[in-house]
Parts: C-alpha cells; structure tokens; sequence
C-alpha cells in the first residue's frame, strides 16, 4: 500500500472516530434537553400555568398576573410567564409559551448546556464529513451512509444558525437531537459503506450542486416537518382551552411552545423559502441525468418520486394561501410532502430498482 493510499485509509478511520464521538456528545445533549423540559414542567411558572389554564377555561382570563415567592427572606414579584389562555371568550388570541425551560433559571442553565454540546458534536460532526471527503477526494456524498451523516449535520447547522440569528428556536432543540441520534445510529449500523470512489457516471461537477442542494433542501424541510407537527398539537390544544374544555396530559409541555399560530407561520416561512431550492433540485438532476445518461427525464422512481415531492409542495403552499385550506388541512399536506422525500430517500433507494438506487447498501 502507498503512502497516498494509507493516507486516505487513515482519514476515513479518524472520520469514523469523530462520528462515533459526535454521537456520544449528540446523547449527553439529548440528555440536557430532557432536563431542560423536566425542569420546566416542574418549575413555579408551570404550576402556576396550570392553574391560570383552569381557571381561563371556565371564565375570561385576566391579562397579567403576580407570584409572589420568598427570596432570603423577602417577598418578590414575577410577571405572570406566557401561557396558553384566551383573551376572550371563544378567542384564540394566545401568546407565545416560555419555552422548554418554563422560564426557570434552572430549566434554562440546562437548555444552555444543551445547546453548547450541540455546538460541540456539530464541529466534531463536521470534522467527520470533511475528514470523509479527504479520504476520498471528492464531495462526501456519494453514497447513502455519507448522504445521511451529511443531512444531519446540515440540518443541526441550520438550527444553530436560527439560534445565532436570535431566533426562539429551542424548542426545536430535542427533536432534532433525537432524529440526529437515529439518523447516524441508521447510519453507521446499516448504511455504512467504505471510503471508496464513485461510478463513472457520478464524476462530475453537477455531484457537488445537485446533491448539496437536495441535502439542504431536505434539513430544511425537517425543520419545516417538526414545526408542523408541533402546530398541530398546539393547535389542538388551543381549541380544547378555546372550548372550555380539559386540556390533555402534555398539556405542561405544550403551553411552553410557541402559539399556534407562530409555529404555522414559522413551518410555512421555512418551506416557502426553501421550496425554490427544491425546484432547482430537480432541474439541476435532469440536466446532470441528460449529461450522464443522454436524456433529461427517464421516468425513473428516484426522478418520478422527485417531481412527487415537489408537487405535494406546491399544493401545500397554494393550500396556504388559499382560504379554506389553511391551518390543519395545508399542515397534513405538508407533512405528507415530507414524507414523500422520506420515501423517495430511503424507499427508492433501498427497496426500488433504478439507476439511482442503492439497493444492497
């Protein structure tokens, strides 16, 4: 073996050191996250949410409320933290909850450190990928172990950028964490592939545009997907309070996220933007499939299951705009939209024949 050769093999070791060690630091921020919301629901700000949610749903709530708590002695005055309540009688005119550490100064040294280790397995994660792309002198995504440890640490990066953009985002902090664990638990179980140089075909330079932009596109739309999961059972919970109705068992949690309305605005404000860049996916694949393969669109899964996803988008966004499709009904199409570049991701790839597939991987 040459030196070039044990150079490369050396890389891909030390890649795999840092994923594995990325994945240790991901967990012990997965655990800070759990105590930043245990915390939260047990703090004073959460009791206290619970009673003013009980008392609001059998009359109209007062705008602002005091807790009094002893302090060395002495009597302090809280304002009233941001829960869910009505402003008026059948209304859903509700502000923001306080956030996954209910507002509480220990809930809240927690989220901290959650979000500083997440910042340290991202730098780690990111060595891996680059120390991958060394090992084999080209963009680290060509086959579906390197795709998949590459969304995650383009969907993490896309999180810390809304934090370093003084966006209230945490929320989002413990999902993520927790798909990333799975997404590189996947990945280095199952999907992992040797440093190895890629098929004729796939040696251009449309590797590095096509590819990176359907990986953004995608860690974006994940953030999209979260968003509108979490809007519907905000969602849901604000029509039972709306009602006067009992609110669920995670009612603690919930009230700590943002309103309704701000995570439907925030999922459509994410797949809007990012919907071009999909667009420009799926022309920049055909433009590379007709260098490649001599014709722009060949109907195959991977290409059909593109324009599928691209669709259930685009009725997603019309949806939105469109008058009696907003709210739960535009928020299902978008999560079926997802899940379409779900299925075109792993189910093309793994269980469809086609000259994308990465059958036997």
């Amino acid at each position: 073996m040459n030196l070039a050769a044990e150079t490369n093999e050396s890389l891909a070791q030390f890649s795999n050191v840092l994923i594995y060690s990325a994945m240790a630091v991901y967990t012990l921020a997965f655990l800070a996250h759990i105590a930043e919301w245990v915390f939260g629901s047990r703090s004073a700000v959460g009791r206290t949410a619970a009673a003013i949610t009980a008392d609001s749903a059998a009359s109209t709530a007062s705008t602002k409320v005091t807790v009094r708590a002893a302090q060395g002695g002495g009597t302090a005055v809280l304002e009233r933290p941001k829960v869910v309540t009505r402003s008026a009688a059948g209304t859903r005119d509700v502000p923001d909850g306080p956030g996954a550490a209910g507002g509480t100064e220990q809930g809240d040294l927690y989220g901290r450190i959650a979000v500083g280790l997440t910042v340290l397995a991202f730098l780690m994660h990111v060595g891996a990928v680059l120390t991958r792309a060394l090992s084999v002198q080209r963009a680290p995504w060509g086959n579906m172990y390197e795709f998949s440890t590459t969304f995650a640490v383009v969907a993490v990066g896309a999180y810390l950028t809304l934090l370093v953009l003084k966006k209230n985002v945490r929320w989002i902090g413990l999902p993520l964490v927790t798909t990333v664990l799975l997404d590189l638990g996947l990945a280095v179980s199952v999907l992992y592939t040797d440093s190895a140089q890629l098929v004729p075909a796939l040696h251009s330079y449309w590797l590095w545009i096509h590819v990176s932009c359907a990986i953004i596109s995608g860690a974006c739309l994940y953030i999209g997907a979260v968003s509108t999961l979490l809007y519907l059972f905000r969602d849901r919970h604000e029509e039972k309070l709306a009602k006067g109705e009992e609110p669920g068992r995670f009612a603690s949690v919930l009230e700590r996220l943002p309103a309704a309305a701000t995570l439907d605005k925030f999922a459509y404000r994410i797949n809007a933007t990012v919907f071009p860049l999909w667009t420009f996916t799926i022309i920049a694949g055909a433009i590379w499939a007709e260098a490649a393969w001599g014709r722009y669109w060949g109907w195959d899964p991977k290409e059909v299951w593109s324009f599928i996803t691209w669709v259930a988008y685009a009725c997603y966004l019309h949806a939105r705009a469109t008058a009696g499709w907003k709210g739960r009904k535009a928020a299902y199409l978008a999560l079926i939209a997802f899940g379409c570049y779900l299925f075109n991701y792993y189910g093309v790839n793994i269980f469809i024949t086609g000259k994308h597939s990465y059958a036997g991987v």
